[in-house]
């Protein structure tokens, strides 16, 4: 108590200092420094709930000095504390209503307002992936989304870190079970990559996209496998990516950037799913786990688990 009560002495006697007076304007820079020196104290006492309250009213005084970028960082450092407070609660099972989350949440979607006010997008969009980590990292990948979303919308004119951010969103979506729309979203990578990473003369992908297109294409498959969508409801482009895989198709240009043992791979998959033979896609399961990454084999899994146990007809 004597603790609590010495921090908000603390506290008043600076906010104390900067009320105007008749005939003297208060020093806010002296302000700011003083908030963020009591600030840095308190992260030191592990006290990181008060450490936020100090940081908000730096931010305050930087954006009474008009500095847009003090006051972001200040935002930022703010959402960082309650941030830490919040997992600490929950280390501890203390009882609550998330508050420290909440208000982490929105220091940083103020920053982000911040930034975007003053065309700073690339920090807009840099501050929106780190939200959007925060509620992943608290299991919280459905409000992720929103915003990986709007990482991915203010990095439009950067083709890879679009695709990166959208990456995000997909991962969320699978968190959530909503493998149509993590389709949808992987759809919409591979259309992206093609357009914006194709060679100026040959206008094949190259570099990095190729990586990208390899990793969408496999997801985008086995989320097919998983789905199972019937003649009548699968959509062309979806129709084409299952048919590349039929023994009668070769798609030269897919097994470029998979590779041929890869390709061949997924090609005797599909084959096992069409003929519901458990014991060669469990086989063919430990061929492909080192070339797959987490959230593949993950989904192959899953595929095996639904050719096994039907749960019902095509989607």
């Amino acid at each position: 108590m004597e603790k609590d009560s010495n921090i908000l002495m603390k506290y008043r006697a600076v906010t104390n200092k900067l009320k105007k007076r008749f005939l003297k304007k208060p020093n806010v820079a002296e302000g700011s420094e003083e908030f963020a020196s009591l600030a840095k104290s308190l992260k030191n006492q592990e006290c990181p709930q008060y450490a936020g309250f100090c940081c908000l009213a730096q931010a305050r005084c930087e954006h009474t000095l008009s500095n847009p970028a003090g006051e972001a960082q200040a935002l930022i450092d703010a959402a960082r504390a309650f941030l830490e407070a919040e997992l600490m609660d929950r280390e501890l099972v203390v009882p609550g209503f998330q508050e420290h989350l909440t208000a982490s949440i929105n220091c940083y979607s103020h920053a982000i307002r911040v930034h975007i006010e003053n065309k700073q997008i690339a920090l807009a969009a840099s501050v929106c992936l780190e939200v959007g980590n925060v509620l992943r990292k608290v299991n919280k990948p459905g409000e992720a989304i929103a915003h990986f979303q709007r990482a991915a919308e203010l990095q439009s004119q950067s083709a890879l870190d679009c695709l990166d951010a959208l990456n995000l969103v997909a991962k969320c979506k699978m968190d959530t079970k909503d493998y149509e729309g993590a389709l949808a979203v992987l759809t919409e990578m591979a259309y992206l990559a093609h357009e914006r990473g194709g060679s100026s003369t040959t206008g094949r992908p190259i570099g990095a996209y190729c990586d990208i297109l390899a990793r969408c294409e496999v997801t985008r498959l086995l989320l097919l496998l998983l789905l199972q969508p019937t003649p009548q409801r699968i959509r062309p482009e979806h129709a084409q990516t299952l048919e590349k895989y039929t023994w009668e198709s070769c798609d030269s240009l897919t097994e470029m950037y998979l590779g041929e043992d890869l390709y061949l791979l997924l090609q005797s998959v599909v084959l096992a799913c069409q003929s519901h033979d458990l014991v060669s896609l469990k086989a063919l399961q430990k061929e492909l786990w080192p070339l797959l990454n987490c959230e593949q084999n993950q989904l192959l899994h899953f595929v095996i688990q639904e050719i096994a146990h039907p749960s019902g007809e095509g989607i």
